[in-house]
């Protein structure tokens, strides 16, 4: 079974671009991390100030290695952002079937 990350999120007034940067950072350093399936975002069709972020990982041993070394690394570096956040996000872990992940078609990573 793969664990799938989904985060819904807003951006406190005037610092949407700012977050949107930090996330594509955090979903571009997973995607290079063995273990991780997919990383992607998005933002709404109705504002640019919400946005769903996903990650799939090949297992729940790789997501929380590979969200405790962006805590350890970005966060550090950069403040994280939780300062940047207009109230606290949606998160919720996924258990999937990896065939039914499979047919999304990510390419391997790992």
């Amino acid at each position: 079974m793969a664990w799938v990350e989904t985060i819904v999120c807003s951006a406190k007034k005037g610092v949407d671009a700012r977050l949107r940067r930090m996330l594509r950072a955090r979903q571009e350093y997973k995607r290079r991390q063995p273990g991780c399936i997919g990383a992607w975002m998005g933002t709404a069709a109705e504002s640019s100030a919400m946005m769903l972020v996903q990650s799939a990982f090949q297992s729940s041993e790789d997501w929380k290695r590979i969200s405790q070394e962006i805590q350890a690394s970005l966060d550090v570096e950069d403040g994280g952002i939780e300062g940047l956040l207009l109230g606290p996000p949606l998160v919720g872990i996924f258990e999937i079937p990896d065939d039914e992940l499979g047919q999304l078609n990510f390419g391997s990573n790992g």
